[in-house]
């Protein structure tokens, strides 16, 4: 009886949209499997988006998330997927978890609708752009994920397939890179949707998404403002300097016109709202602001070779007023590279990756 009731508790203690979200997956695919070896490939037009013909079937553009058309496809998700929605789901909720979701693949499937529809309307092959491809899956929220992974616990190593060692803040660009290399080779259908995943799940939690915890002086707060999670900080340094010109003049008419929300609290100045994803997310995102500031300090501080440090004022007039006194040697002071160390040993867990 205990082994036949465990399952159930594994399945009772997963959150419900994941749980829910995980079961659909389950359902459609295998329907999808069904009708195609039944009748032919596309005779379900109204489970996939096919650029030709979802306009008459609009409801495509989230329900195709459901479809995985292959065997290894929908194994792959089945692993990675509902393991990686059941953590968010535990620190987001329900409600932004469903949030999440609905954006990352509704905005991809369009984007990638209307870029089909602008390769018709020049290169006029109908047969290819408008009904030759089909977009399914959960590409574009698999890349989403890594994208609030890399937001939550960049620092946090994983190890894939028993071999390959990184970090999760090196996997978003790593599967952008092998979407990008998919696509060059002619494959653009799906894995074009994982450029577009990639973009929406960044702009969604960097200004829209609402943060749960409280906020010094009250008001809510939307996104994740720090200059860790930039979108310069997705490329080489070489980069920067013309990506952060572009990304300001974007931010800056989007705020012109009001198209992303305001935080009545700032994250990184006077208000301050703790990065939903715990104690350990928190730890690593400030130990990242923690080494910059470190290095302006030392910046700062560093004087020219061979100086010394002035003598204090009040040290110099006690000395003057009292002549007859012995003199007092100070205690050695540290010096800054001490200081350092310590504080990357101990306060700022530097040697700790």
């Amino acid at each position: 009886m205990a082994i036949l009731s465990s399952p159930l508790q594994v399945i009772a203690s997963v959150p419900p949209v994941t749980r829910y979200f995980t079961a659909a997956t389950v359902v459609f695919s295998l329907l999808y499997f069904w009708l195609t070896w039944t009748t032919s490939p596309f005779a379900a037009p109204y489970l996939t988006l096919i650029p030709g013909g979802s306009l008459f079937y609009p409801w495509t553009f989230f329900t195709s998330v459901f479809v995985e058309t292959t065997i290894p496809e929908l194994v792959v998700t089945l692993v990675f997927v509902p393991a990686s929605l059941r953590y968010l789901e535990r620190l987001w909720g329900s409600v932004e978890t469903i949030k999440f979701i609905v954006v990352s693949v509704t905005v991809s499937n369009i984007i990638a609708f209307g870029l089909n529809w602008i390769e018709f309307i020049v290169l006029r092959n109908a047969d290819l752009f408008l009904y030759g491809m089909q977009y399914h899956g959960q590409m574009a929220l698999q890349i989403a994920i890594l994208v609030a992974f890399t937001q939550l616990i960049p620092e946090h190593q994983v190890q894939l397939f028993a071999v390959i060692k990184a970090r999760v803040k090196t996997l978003p660009m790593a599967y952008v890179t092998f979407s990008t290399v998919m696509c060059l080779v002619g494959f653009q259908c799906p894995y074009i949707v994982i450029q577009f995943g990639w973009l929406v799940g960044w702009i969604w939690l960097r200004f829209y998404k609402k943060n749960n915890g409280d906020i010094v002086g009250g008001g809510d707060s939307y996104g994740d403002r720090s200059e860790t999670f930039a979108f310069v900080s997705w490329f080489p340094p070489f980069l920067h300097t013309p990506l952060g010109l572009l990304a300001n003049v974007a931010h800056l008419y989007a705020s012109r016109f009001h198209l992303i929300p305001s935080s009545s609290a700032d994250l990184e100045s006077n208000g301050y709202s703790q990065l939903p994803g715990g104690a350990r997310a928190e730890a690593e995102r400030r130990r990242a602001m923690a080494l910059k500031a470190l290095d302006q300090r030392l910046a700062n501080s560093s004087t020219p070779n061979g100086s010394t440090s002035p003598r204090p004022p009040a040290a110099a007039s006690a000395s003057a007023s009292r002549p007859e006194a012995a003199p007092v040697s100070s205690p050695p002071q540290k010096a800054p590279s001490a200081t350092v160390e310590d504080e990357e040993t101990g306060d700022l867990g530097v040697g700790k990756a």
